[in-house]
């Protein structure tokens, strides 16, 4: 290999290129490096888990339906220390959970407190999703008050916001007319379109995987922190839920129902 200078002609590719040309280069590529790098954090899929202190949150709540398959609840209670539990009873104005009763009776009896909750549809009358209710409980006396399942996610889209809360309302009141109380779970998009400045004073059940699970202003009953959970007694992945408080303000809050 000769080491003479270079003399006359195109000169080899790399001497062409100007350092202003590879700062430019170096600029736009670190650019894209950190755009990239901003996006997937803001879209890749958040863990629906969250572990919350159980010095602040020592109570264990479920939440169970059909999918879940048979539930072992006396090992529940006594080896995962469960408290609470909610159990789906019904969907619009004629869908019944076919493990509701079953589960209602297995829970008691394990000394579980219990309650039942419905899955809003948006397009369906909210008298008629309550008489489903009332028909499904079948005269059970409830530990805890229904928890009503408002989410988008399952529901049309086209149903205008008004409309989903006057139907809401419309059940809730029905509930009530019939001594049954009730609440209201969500998320935190569900919280901002349904409840905020509209129904202030509902009590929520808040499904959220940041801890604090919403904004300290906003005041909650329960939180669902985890789609991943598991419980002795429960076969696979369940939800699990905590109350804002310990046992003797849980109970205060029971009798005040």
């Amino acid at each position: 290999m000769s080491d003479a200078p270079y003399v006359g002609g195109r000169p080899p590719f790399f001497m062409s290129i100007r350092p202003r040309s590879i700062a430019i280069a170096i600029i736009a590529f670190t650019g894209v490096a950190i755009f990239t790098f901003a996006a997937w954090r803001v879209l890749m899929p958040r863990t629906p888990h969250v572990d919350p202190d159980r010095d602040d949150y020592p109570l264990i709540g479920i939440d169970i339906s059909a999918h879940n398959g048979p539930v072992d609840f006396k090992k529940a209670r006594r080896e995962g220390h469960v408290s609470f539990a909610y159990l789906k009873a019904t969907e619009g104005a004629d869908f019944r959970d076919t493990t509701f009763a079953a589960n209602f009776d297995a829970a008691r009896e394990a000394g579980i407190f219990v309650g039942p909750y419905h899955f809003f549809r948006f397009d369906t009358d909210g008298v008629e999703q309550a008489r489903n209710l009332i028909s499904t409980l079948n005269g059970r006396i409830i530990d805890l008050p229904v928890a009503i399942d408002l989410e988008e996610w399952g529901n049309p889209a086209q149903v205008p916001t008004e409309v989903i809360i006057a139907r809401l309302e419309a059940m809730r009141g029905h509930l009530a007319a019939a001594g049954i109380p009730s609440m209201v779970y969500t998320n935190k998009s569900g919280y901002s379109r349904f409840l905020h400045r509209r129904l202030p004073r509902t009590d929520l059940w808040i499904c959220s995987f940041t801890n604090p699970p919403i904004s300290a202003s906003v005041p909650w009953r329960l939180w669902q922190h985890s789609h991943i959970g598991h419980i002795p007694g429960i076969r696979g992945r369940v939800d699990l839920n905590t109350f804002n408080g310990d046992s003797t303000a849980f109970r205060a809050w029971l009798r005040t129902l």
